[in-house]
């Protein structure tokens, strides 16, 4: 799977908290986030990697022309509205083939990066359209919630997703910003920003109308780094790991 890496928005919360350089660039760990996934993406396997930047944001782009991380980099510079219309910006310069996306605000468990590669890889090989990383940890001031069913059998069930929703869910389950995406569900992205769809959480119950398949993957935690509460958690856990 191809890697992305969505880095286009402006990052005003932690501006409003106080942190002064662009969200790709903010310290987790003792690395800078973007560093950090490219790295990761890098590790597992990834023959290519894609980082949609927003333009705004030159400190981030003179970073990575001067980085080397093994698997050719692209990098597009973006002004746009939403993560959804990243993605779509960001899938143009991505080559043919099945894609594995993060949002650059992710932070993850190493091993849990593995196995989030690792089933979304087995779920597109099997035909699905997409796959969601899912956790019970939620941090999201707006969390988009996931209702999933088993399915399939004989030694490969998975777990399959009906909806998604804005309403909380019983078990707790939201998705974490981190996608699979075969071949359709690139085109699908594409159409449903040609289509007025502005949120990526409206791309979502989009396939999900349209009947496409998705399917998910779940880690035990999952930190989304939008506010500098959120980065210190994110710190203060992963360096903790990583000792």
């Amino acid at each position: 799977m191809h890697g992305l890496i969505l880095a286009g928005g402006e990052g005003s919360r932690l501006a409003a908290g106080g942190v002064r350089v662009p969200k790709p660039l903010v310290e987790v760990a003792g690395r800078p986030q973007i560093v950090r996934l490219l790295e990761t993406f890098a590790s597992l396997g990834c023959p290519s990697l894609t980082c949609a930047v927003r333009a705004d944001f030159p400190a981030v782009v003179r970073l990575l022309a001067e980085a080397r991380f093994g698997p050719p980099l692209s990098v597009v510079e973006c002004r746009t509205p939403s993560s959804l219309h990243t993605l779509v910006e960001g899938l143009r310069a991505v080559p043919a083939g099945p894609v594995f996306c993060s949002m650059v605000d992710t932070a993850m468990r190493g091993e849990d990066w593995v196995a989030l590669y690792q089933g979304t890889a087995r779920h597109l090989e099997e035909g699905v359209d997409m796959v969601l990383a899912v956790t019970p940890y939620i941090d999201d001031e707006s969390p988009v919630y996931v209702t999933r069913t088993k399915r399939g059998g004989g030694g490969r069930e998975g777990v399959a997703v009906q909806a998604v929703s804005d309403q909380p869910v019983d078990p707790p389950c939201v998705t974490g910003g981190v996608y699979g995406l075969s071949a359709g569900a690139r085109g699908a992205a594409a159409d449903a920003v040609a289509a007025g769809v502005r949120k990526m959480r409206g791309f979502l119950k989009a396939v999900l109308a349209d009947g496409g398949r998705v399917a998910a993957v779940e880690v035990p935690r999952i930190i989304d780094i939008d506010r500098p509460s959120d980065l210190q958690t994110a710190n203060a856990w992963l360096a903790a790991r990583e000792r």
